[in-house]
């Protein structure tokens, strides 16, 4: 490739990765919609069972412990949910790597560098993923989880959203969102761009870890509405959308943490 060549394609950087982002994301909802309609099981009464998220019709008695594959399913379930929740409202942050990447030459491999920047990004939700499939393991194994992945007991899911909401108020939350809505801010006060893996990779992993802290509450709130239902998936993607890409995106997460609160403290009511 020659250097006009190169040039052309770098100044079409924002096309290139955007549509990387968007087979990525259209990827991840595709295998959520599979597993999805696979655990429906078109309507058949599971009780006493537990559907394993593989797409492919397999069940267990639900007292059975866990085994190693199904962890593994389960893990791989959580980690591309992430991906298609959280990618679309990444965008921005990793278009920008690659625009200041370009503006800075970055030894022409701005795109390397983007790449590297956006797995230490998706590493950081890995491990969140890591984290919500124990949490799986230890609420089903205390028999709170009903075949649809949601919190059977009504006193649990009014906790997980009274504490959701709460913490949409919190200074961490404010502090993680205002790193998550500045890319370029978050660029400047982190060392620029880096034009080598590992510090991509390593800026890409502390984004994340802001986006972690920003979000991480809301995405607890699955287990409440149910880990596999897609309207559910669905509306909290576009909370956190909106909560870091508009201009009044602060006054969207109070306004979610008071409806959380508000609906935790009708369950809790309801239990009189």
């Amino acid at each position: 490739m020659t250097d006009s060549t190169l040039e052309i394609v770098l100044r079409r950087d924002r096309w290139v990765v955007g549509g990387a982002i968007a087979i990525i994301v259209a990827l991840a909802w595709g295998y959520v919609l599979w597993l999805a309609n696979d655990m429906d099981m078109g309507g058949m009464d599971m009780t006493g069972f537990r559907m394993i998220p593989a797409g492919i019709g397999i069940m267990l008695p639900a007292s059975e412990p866990w085994r190693a594959i199904e962890f593994a399913y389960v893990f791989l379930m959580w980690t591309v949910m992430m991906v298609g929740m959280m990618a679309p409202s990444a965008a921005p942050m990793i278009l920008m790597y690659a625009r200041v990447g370009r503006q800075w030459k970055a030894q022409g491999k701005p795109f390397a560098a983007t790449g590297w920047f956006a797995a230490g990004y998706l590493l950081a939700w890995s491990a969140f993923s890591l984290a919500a499939t124990f949490l799986q393991w230890v609420i089903e194994r205390a028999a709170l989880l009903d075949s649809r992945m949601a919190i059977a007991s009504n006193l649990l899911g009014a906790i997980v959203l009274i504490a959701a909401g709460v913490y949409q108020w919190t200074p961490l939350k404010d502090v993680c969102l205002a790193q998550c809505q500045s890319p370029f801010l978050f660029l400047m006060r982190h060392g620029g761009f880096q034009n080598h893996p590992r510090g991509c990779l390593l800026l890409g992993l502390r984004h994340g870890g802001y986006c972690v802290g920003c979000c991480w509450v809301l995405m607890a709130l699955l287990f409440v509405g149910g880990v596999m239902n897609v309207l559910w998936i669905a509306l909290l993607a576009l909370l956190v959308l909106l909560e870091k890409l508009t201009p009044v995106g602060r006054w969207i997460a109070r306004a979610a943490g008071i409806a959380c609160v508000a609906a935790g403290a009708w369950l809790l009511v309801s239990l009189q």
